[in-house]
Protein backbone atom coordinates (compact mmCIF):
# COMPACT_ATOMS: atom_id res chain seq x y z
CA UNK A 1 0.00 0.00 0.00
CA UNK A 2 0.80 3.75 -0.43
CA UNK A 3 2.25 5.65 2.60
CA UNK A 4 -0.16 8.59 1.52
CA UNK A 5 -2.39 9.72 -0.91
CA UNK A 6 -1.50 11.18 -4.24
CA UNK A 7 -3.27 14.04 -5.39
CA UNK A 8 -2.48 13.54 -9.06
CA UNK A 9 -5.26 14.21 -11.75
CA UNK A 10 -7.20 10.45 -12.12
CA UNK A 11 -8.76 10.24 -15.36
CA UNK A 12 -10.04 7.23 -17.77
CA UNK A 13 -8.92 6.94 -21.03
CA UNK A 14 -12.12 6.94 -23.73
CA UNK A 15 -10.17 4.07 -26.04
CA UNK A 16 -11.58 1.48 -23.53
CA UNK A 17 -14.39 2.44 -25.27
CA UNK A 18 -13.77 1.67 -28.63
CA UNK A 19 -16.66 0.28 -29.50
CA UNK A 20 -19.55 2.61 -28.26
CA UNK A 21 -21.17 6.48 -28.76
CA UNK A 22 -19.58 8.94 -26.70
CA UNK A 23 -22.34 9.49 -24.28
CA UNK A 24 -22.71 5.85 -22.71
CA UNK A 25 -19.22 5.86 -22.09
CA UNK A 26 -19.35 9.27 -20.15
CA UNK A 27 -22.00 8.28 -18.77
CA UNK A 28 -20.21 4.93 -17.53
CA UNK A 29 -17.30 6.91 -16.48
CA UNK A 30 -19.26 9.79 -14.44
CA UNK A 31 -21.22 6.82 -12.47
CA UNK A 32 -17.77 5.53 -11.75
CA UNK A 33 -16.72 8.51 -9.93
CA UNK A 34 -14.37 9.96 -12.56
CA UNK A 35 -14.00 13.62 -13.21
CA UNK A 36 -11.14 13.75 -15.73
CA UNK A 37 -11.26 11.50 -19.52
CA UNK A 38 -8.52 11.04 -22.02
CA UNK A 39 -10.47 11.82 -25.08
CA UNK A 40 -10.13 9.41 -28.47
CA UNK A 41 -9.43 10.11 -31.95
CA UNK A 42 -7.90 7.94 -33.39
CA UNK A 43 -8.62 7.75 -37.28
CA UNK A 44 -10.86 4.14 -38.41
CA UNK A 45 -10.26 3.01 -34.91
CA UNK A 46 -11.97 5.12 -32.87
CA UNK A 47 -13.18 8.65 -33.58
CA UNK A 48 -15.45 10.05 -30.60
CA UNK A 49 -14.28 13.42 -31.48
CA UNK A 50 -13.29 13.17 -35.85
CA UNK A 51 -9.68 14.92 -36.48
CA UNK A 52 -12.05 16.99 -39.02
CA UNK A 53 -14.88 18.52 -36.38
CA UNK A 54 -17.06 21.29 -37.47
CA UNK A 55 -17.91 23.49 -35.15
CA UNK A 56 -21.11 22.04 -34.15
CA UNK A 57 -19.34 19.29 -33.29
CA UNK A 58 -17.11 20.85 -30.82
CA UNK A 59 -20.02 22.36 -29.46
CA UNK A 60 -21.80 19.03 -29.56
CA UNK A 61 -18.95 17.28 -27.70
CA UNK A 62 -17.86 19.91 -25.12
CA UNK A 63 -21.30 20.01 -23.97
CA UNK A 64 -21.58 16.22 -23.32
CA UNK A 65 -18.44 16.79 -20.77
CA UNK A 66 -19.79 19.01 -19.02
CA UNK A 67 -23.30 17.23 -18.87
CA UNK A 68 -21.01 14.36 -16.75
CA UNK A 69 -19.03 17.45 -15.25
CA UNK A 70 -16.12 15.68 -16.86
CA UNK A 71 -12.89 17.69 -17.98
CA UNK A 72 -11.01 16.49 -20.94
CA UNK A 73 -7.31 16.19 -19.80
CA UNK A 74 -5.44 14.60 -23.07
CA UNK A 75 -6.21 13.37 -26.43
CA UNK A 76 -5.20 10.28 -27.95
CA UNK A 77 -4.74 10.39 -31.60
CA UNK A 78 -1.95 8.13 -32.82
CA UNK A 79 -0.95 8.50 -36.41
CA UNK A 80 2.14 7.57 -38.34
CA UNK A 81 4.35 10.29 -37.71
CA UNK A 82 6.70 8.74 -40.38
CA UNK A 83 4.45 9.54 -42.90
CA UNK A 84 3.08 12.60 -44.82
CA UNK A 85 -0.47 11.45 -44.43
CA UNK A 86 -0.10 10.35 -40.71
CA UNK A 87 2.46 14.30 -40.09
CA UNK A 88 -1.11 15.73 -41.69
CA UNK A 89 -3.29 14.20 -39.07
CA UNK A 90 -0.79 14.66 -36.34
CA UNK A 91 -1.25 18.85 -37.67
CA UNK A 92 -5.36 18.37 -37.40
CA UNK A 93 -4.38 16.87 -33.92
CA UNK A 94 -2.66 19.83 -32.32
CA UNK A 95 -5.48 22.05 -34.19
CA UNK A 96 -8.19 19.58 -32.39
CA UNK A 97 -6.59 20.35 -29.38
CA UNK A 98 -5.90 23.68 -29.32
CA UNK A 99 -10.54 24.04 -30.11
CA UNK A 100 -11.01 21.71 -27.53
CA UNK A 101 -8.26 23.41 -24.80
CA UNK A 102 -6.92 20.20 -24.11
CA UNK A 103 -3.10 19.96 -23.65
CA UNK A 104 -1.57 16.92 -24.03
CA UNK A 105 -1.71 14.70 -27.29
CA UNK A 106 -0.67 11.48 -27.33
CA UNK A 107 0.40 9.36 -29.89
CA UNK A 108 2.96 6.88 -30.95
CA UNK A 109 5.63 6.96 -33.69
CA UNK A 110 4.08 4.48 -36.42
CA UNK A 111 0.70 5.55 -35.14
CA UNK A 112 -1.90 2.10 -34.30
CA UNK A 113 -0.79 -0.31 -36.90
CA UNK A 114 3.13 0.13 -38.48
CA UNK A 115 5.62 -0.99 -36.02
CA UNK A 116 8.03 -0.82 -38.69
CA UNK A 117 8.53 2.99 -37.99
CA UNK A 118 11.47 4.22 -39.85
CA UNK A 119 13.73 6.86 -37.13
CA UNK A 120 15.27 9.12 -39.14
CA UNK A 121 11.90 9.63 -41.05
CA UNK A 122 10.32 10.63 -37.34
CA UNK A 123 12.80 12.58 -36.38
CA UNK A 124 12.78 14.57 -39.53
CA UNK A 125 9.17 15.07 -39.18
CA UNK A 126 8.24 15.37 -35.22
CA UNK A 127 10.64 18.67 -34.70
CA UNK A 128 7.88 20.74 -37.15
CA UNK A 129 5.12 19.20 -35.29
CA UNK A 130 6.40 19.56 -31.91
CA UNK A 131 7.00 23.32 -32.89
CA UNK A 132 3.76 23.66 -34.11
CA UNK A 133 2.36 22.52 -31.34
CA UNK A 134 4.65 24.58 -28.49
CA UNK A 135 2.88 27.53 -30.36
CA UNK A 136 -0.37 26.64 -29.04
CA UNK A 137 0.66 25.53 -26.09
CA UNK A 138 0.20 21.44 -26.06
CA UNK A 139 2.46 19.22 -25.25
CA UNK A 140 2.96 15.76 -27.55
CA UNK A 141 3.76 12.31 -25.59
CA UNK A 142 5.03 9.44 -26.94
CA UNK A 143 3.24 6.42 -25.99
CA UNK A 144 5.08 3.20 -24.85
CA UNK A 145 4.40 1.37 -28.69
CA UNK A 146 5.85 -0.63 -31.34
CA UNK A 147 9.13 -0.69 -32.21
CA UNK A 148 11.40 2.32 -31.64
CA UNK A 149 9.08 2.68 -28.23
CA UNK A 150 8.48 -1.00 -26.70
CA UNK A 151 10.25 0.30 -23.87
CA UNK A 152 9.99 3.11 -21.54
CA UNK A 153 13.93 3.27 -21.67
CA UNK A 154 13.45 3.49 -25.32
CA UNK A 155 10.94 6.17 -25.68
CA UNK A 156 13.00 8.22 -23.08
CA UNK A 157 15.67 8.05 -25.55
CA UNK A 158 14.08 8.76 -28.31
CA UNK A 159 12.40 12.11 -26.68
CA UNK A 160 15.60 12.90 -25.90
CA UNK A 161 16.92 13.12 -29.66
CA UNK A 162 13.71 14.61 -30.69
CA UNK A 163 15.30 17.48 -27.90
CA UNK A 164 11.77 19.23 -27.60
CA UNK A 165 10.41 20.36 -23.70
CA UNK A 166 6.99 20.12 -25.18
CA UNK A 167 8.00 16.43 -26.47
CA UNK A 168 7.92 13.73 -23.45
CA UNK A 169 6.84 9.95 -22.80
CA UNK A 170 3.16 8.75 -22.22
CA UNK A 171 4.08 5.78 -19.89
CA UNK A 172 2.07 2.80 -20.48
CA UNK A 173 2.41 0.16 -17.80
CA UNK A 174 1.52 -2.67 -19.75
CA UNK A 175 3.02 -2.25 -22.93
CA UNK A 176 6.63 -2.94 -22.21
CA UNK A 177 5.12 -6.13 -21.31
CA UNK A 178 3.25 -6.53 -24.92
CA UNK A 179 5.77 -5.41 -26.80
CA UNK A 180 9.19 -6.38 -25.36
CA UNK A 181 8.48 -8.16 -22.41
CA UNK A 182 9.84 -6.39 -20.01
CA UNK A 183 8.54 -5.97 -16.35
CA UNK A 184 7.28 -2.21 -15.84
CA UNK A 185 9.09 -2.27 -12.57
CA UNK A 186 12.00 -2.66 -13.85
CA UNK A 187 11.69 -0.24 -17.05
CA UNK A 188 9.77 2.63 -15.00
CA UNK A 189 12.60 3.71 -13.10
CA UNK A 190 14.87 4.58 -16.15
CA UNK A 191 11.78 6.42 -17.66
CA UNK A 192 10.72 8.51 -14.81
CA UNK A 193 12.69 12.02 -15.74
CA UNK A 194 10.61 12.21 -19.28
CA UNK A 195 7.11 10.75 -18.10
CA UNK A 196 4.59 13.68 -18.53
CA UNK A 197 1.25 11.83 -18.85
CA UNK A 198 0.64 7.79 -17.77
CA UNK A 199 -1.47 5.43 -18.99
CA UNK A 200 -2.55 2.80 -15.80
CA UNK A 201 -3.37 -0.44 -17.40
CA UNK A 202 -3.24 -3.94 -16.07
CA UNK A 203 -1.89 -7.25 -18.09
CA UNK A 204 -2.49 -10.97 -18.00
CA UNK A 205 1.61 -10.67 -18.87
CA UNK A 206 3.83 -12.17 -21.48
CA UNK A 207 4.90 -10.94 -24.86
CA UNK A 208 2.75 -10.49 -27.66
CA UNK A 209 -0.43 -11.42 -25.01
CA UNK A 210 -3.39 -8.93 -26.13
CA UNK A 211 -5.04 -9.05 -22.74
CA UNK A 212 -6.06 -6.29 -20.88
CA UNK A 213 -8.40 -6.57 -18.01
CA UNK A 214 -9.56 -4.33 -15.19
CA UNK A 215 -6.80 -3.22 -12.64
CA UNK A 216 -6.71 -5.99 -10.37
CA UNK A 217 -7.13 -8.72 -12.51
CA UNK A 218 -3.30 -8.90 -14.37
CA UNK A 219 -0.18 -9.15 -13.22
CA UNK A 220 0.49 -5.44 -12.35
CA UNK A 221 1.26 -4.83 -8.49
CA UNK A 222 -0.29 -1.07 -8.87
CA UNK A 223 1.25 -0.39 -5.39
CA UNK A 224 4.41 -0.58 -6.26
CA UNK A 225 3.95 1.19 -9.35
CA UNK A 226 2.61 4.08 -7.37
CA UNK A 227 4.59 4.17 -4.84
CA UNK A 228 7.62 4.31 -7.42
CA UNK A 229 5.52 7.90 -9.21
CA UNK A 230 4.97 9.04 -5.58
CA UNK A 231 8.78 8.97 -4.73
CA UNK A 232 9.90 10.44 -8.19
CA UNK A 233 7.84 13.89 -7.29
CA UNK A 234 5.66 12.70 -10.39
CA UNK A 235 2.39 15.41 -10.60
CA UNK A 236 1.02 14.69 -13.57
CA UNK A 237 -2.27 12.91 -14.58
CA UNK A 238 -2.52 9.07 -14.91
CA UNK A 239 -5.86 8.02 -16.93
CA UNK A 240 -6.81 4.29 -16.78
CA UNK A 241 -7.60 1.97 -19.82
CA UNK A 242 -8.56 -1.86 -20.22
CA UNK A 243 -8.74 -3.18 -23.57
CA UNK A 244 -9.58 -6.45 -22.64
CA UNK A 245 -9.04 -9.82 -25.01
CA UNK A 246 -8.02 -9.53 -28.53
CA UNK A 247 -10.79 -9.92 -30.76
CA UNK A 248 -13.76 -10.14 -28.10
CA UNK A 249 -15.93 -6.91 -28.19
CA UNK A 250 -16.86 -6.65 -25.30
CA UNK A 251 -20.21 -5.54 -24.05
CA UNK A 252 -21.01 -1.92 -22.24
CA UNK A 253 -21.23 -3.40 -18.64
CA UNK A 254 -18.57 -5.59 -19.06
CA UNK A 255 -16.50 -2.06 -19.86
CA UNK A 256 -17.92 0.05 -17.44
CA UNK A 257 -17.44 -2.92 -14.50
CA UNK A 258 -13.66 -2.80 -15.20
CA UNK A 259 -13.78 0.67 -15.56
CA UNK A 260 -15.26 0.88 -12.02
CA UNK A 261 -13.19 -2.21 -10.56
CA UNK A 262 -9.72 -0.48 -11.53
CA UNK A 263 -10.71 3.20 -9.64
CA UNK A 264 -11.75 0.98 -6.65
CA UNK A 265 -8.40 -0.61 -6.86
CA UNK A 266 -6.35 2.84 -7.05
CA UNK A 267 -8.62 4.08 -4.50
CA UNK A 268 -7.34 1.14 -2.24
CA UNK A 269 -3.51 1.44 -3.07
CA UNK A 270 -3.68 5.87 -2.42
CA UNK A 271 -4.94 7.00 -5.86
CA UNK A 272 -8.66 9.64 -6.53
Amino acid sequence: MTQSRMSNQLGANLTSYYAFEPEPALEGLAAAGYRYVERASVRGVVEHVPLEANAATIDKTSQLLAKHDLTAIGLGAHSDLTSEEGLRDGRLTVDLCSRLAIPIFNTAVGGVFNENEDEALFLANIDGLAGYAEERGISIDLEIYGTLTGTGRKTRDLVEKVGRANVGVTYDTANCEYFAGVCPEDDLPETLPAVIHCHLKDTVGGERVWNFPALGEGCLDFAKLLSMFAESGYADAFTVESERQLGITPQLEQVDQAMRQSRELLAEVGLG
